[in-house]
């Protein structure tokens, strides 16, 4: 079981949420301290390591001008007396010059009770030289530093002198504090402008495409919810021009929903009557049924079946205005005898534009039956239509092919005619209701309807080809179940 909460949760999460606010503008002000400081902090190490150096070539410069005293002296020698001004006046308190290969010490101070550390300033690795600085401020005090340098005013291979370290400390100290107040100060100022300039151009318009979006949630129609384009060429404009679209795309989609709607409560009244209409139509059957005549008998069976699926229309239509289309029942279907039954629906004969089934009678595909029936049929009437409007046909007979093709683990029914093609202007709207209508008069609902059925079963419904020599529209199912059985052969009686 989970441990129960403390009493100081809460006023963790209380710390956590001021030390890191949620709001944009106070997380880019905190990165932007944090950043700008830790620049900083990268540039001490490197500037205290020069002051030093600086520090240190300097006192050996001081120390060999001092030593130049001795080449003035009797016999190179100068006095204890003298000798100790000119270190103290040099701040060291040994100078020695190496020439020709022997180290002569030139001006000598008071013996060391302390072994110094060494400095060459004439090969430094980078990593001791940045560490050098910490180690004077932090190290032991009372240290002697020996510093070894190439000399500048006398011949010889270097210079050496011992120093007392505790002026460097003294001196590396105050610098340490006014270039942390300089670092202080010009990191603010940087920050400041960095802050302003990020909060200018990226922070104040992502508040404003945000302030749009939950405008626009809130209310779609509310004219404070559309943004206003800055006319930038960068990300920032691109993403507004891409709400701005977006609105408008989802403003369509909800008008077209409302238009939907409308139609549901319209369906929703004309059901009734319909029905009404319905069962009158199928008393009349029944009574036709009851003169026994042969003709009549083989006629309603067909006129049954097409009252059944107007009373289902009229459901579905009104079931598609109000809400989405039911889940399929998918189950091996005949497709043959699907197709069969789409072609009468949507009265395709041999009259006028013919069926051209290149189905085998045993082909099954995976799909609900009424929902593939209905795909179909919408299919073969639009295809129909098409042709039958068709001005430049002259005479030309009709038709519509329908043919299968299982490939792994997916069916593709592939519905041809030979009209006059999808017009270039409904290519891109095609499957939109109330949008993608070619025909003059035409609502657009069939091929909306088609698709969404497709996809409910886990396919597509797709334009695959169109042009002057007719179109051909894809339907891929899941799932390749085997054929159907064959019927069984009755065994004869004998005689």
């Amino acid at each position: 079981m989970a441990d129960a909460p403390s009493p100081q949760a809460p006023s963790r999460l209380r710390s956590r949420r001021f030390f890191w606010p949620g709001g944009l503008s106070a997380r880019l002000l905190i990165l932007t301290v944090l950043f700008v400081v830790f620049g900083g902090v990268l540039v001490l190490p490197p500037t205290l390591a020069a002051f030093e150096e600086q520090w240190l070539l300097d006192r050996v410069r001081a120390a060999e001008l001092a030593s130049l005293a001795t080449e003035v002296a009797p016999d190179r020698v100068v006095s204890d007396q003298i000798s100790e001004q000119l270190l103290e006046g040099a701040g060291v308190q040994w100078v020695a010059i190496q020439s020709e290969g022997m180290r002569r010490l030139v001006l000598r101070g008071p013996e060391l009770t302390r072994t110094p550390y060494l400095v060459d300033l004439r090969d430094q690795a980078p990593a001791s030289w940045l560490a050098a600085p910490f180690q004077t401020l932090f190290g032991p005090r009372d240290r002697m530093v020996r510093v070894v340098a190439e000399p500048r005013f006398r011949e010889g291979d270097f210079i050496e002198i011992v120093a007392p370290d505790a002026e460097l400390r003294t001196e590396l100290r105050r610098y340490l504090v006014r270039l942390l107040a300089i670092t202080a100060f010009v990191s603010a100022i940087a920050g400041g402008l960095v802050y302003l300039s990020l909060n200018f151009f990226l922070v104040r318009p992502m508040q404003r495409i945000t302030y749009a979006m939950e405008r626009f949630r809130a209310d779609p129609e509310d004219p404070r919810a559309r943004v206003d384009l800055s006319g930038r060429r960068d990300e920032v404009g691109r993403a507004e021009v891409e709400l701005a679209r977006m609105q408008a795309d989802l403003r369509a989609a909800l008008n077209s929903r409302a238009r939907l709607a409308a139609l549901g409560e319209a369906v929703a009244k004309i059901n009734h009557d319909l029905r009404n209409m319905l069962t009158s139509a199928q008393i009349a059957s029944e009574r036709l049924a009851a003169l026994g005549d042969p003709k009549v008998s083989q006629a309603l069976p067909r006129l049954e079946r097409a009252l059944d699926r107007a009373v289902k229309l009229a459901t579905d239509v009104l079931a598609y205005g109000k809400t989405q289309e039911p889940a399929p029942v998918a189950r091996p279907t005949p497709l043959a005898a699907a197709v069969e039954a789409a072609a009468e629906e949507a009265r395709l004969s041999e009259e006028g534009v013919r069926l051209v089934s290149k189905v085998d009678p045993r082909a099954q595909v995976l799909a609900d039956p009424d929902q593939l029936h209905r795909i179909l049929a919408n299919l073969m009437r639009n295809a129909r239509q098409a042709i039958e409007l068709d001005a430049e046909r002259q005479g030309l007979p009709g038709e519509v092919q329908v043919s299968l093709e299982q490939a792994g683990e997916v069916s593709v029914v592939r519905v041809a005619d030979n009209g006059p093609g999808v017009p270039e202007r409904a290519r891109e709207r095609l499957f939109q209701p109330f949008a993608g209508s070619s025909r003059p008069g035409g609502a657009g609902l069939g091929l909306a309807i088609a698709r969404e059925l497709a996809q409910g079963h886990g396919g597509e419904l797709a334009l695959a080809e169109t042009g002057p020599q007719g179109t051909v529209f894809e339907l891929r199912l899941p799932g390749s179940p085997g054929p159907a059985p064959a019927p069984r052969r009755r065994a004869k009686k004998p005689a």
